[in-house]
């Protein structure tokens, strides 16, 4: 599902909002979890899952094509952990291994 997908799916459930307000409601939600976590504040959607930031320290890579060590800059990276709700709508509540 893409943006404009779930922007359709909100309003078509919620004939009361407008199009438009939709939209721009879930740019809102989206820019405010982008700007938490830009913050390095920590973002959880309960039984969603939870949206963090990790740093990655600078370390040499390998260019696989050609096999050099390359340099690979520091840098942080957004990183999503599933909700045990989530986990369980998607196995349908079979166990997990």
């Amino acid at each position: 599902m893409i943006k404009s997908e779930l922007v359709h799916k909100i309003a078509s459930t919620n004939p009361h909002l407008y199009h438009r307000d939709v939209e721009r409601i879930v740019k809102v939600v989206f820019d405010e979890i982008v700007e938490a976590l830009a913050r390095g504040d920590r973002v959880e959607l309960r039984g969603f899952g939870a949206f963090t930031v990790k740093h990655r320290a600078a370390r040499q890579g390998r260019n696989p094509r050609t096999g050099r060590s390359v340099s690979v800059a520091e840098k942080f990276v957004p990183f999503f952990k599933t909700g045990k709700e989530l986990r369980d709508r998607l196995n349908h509540g079979k166990e997990s291994h």
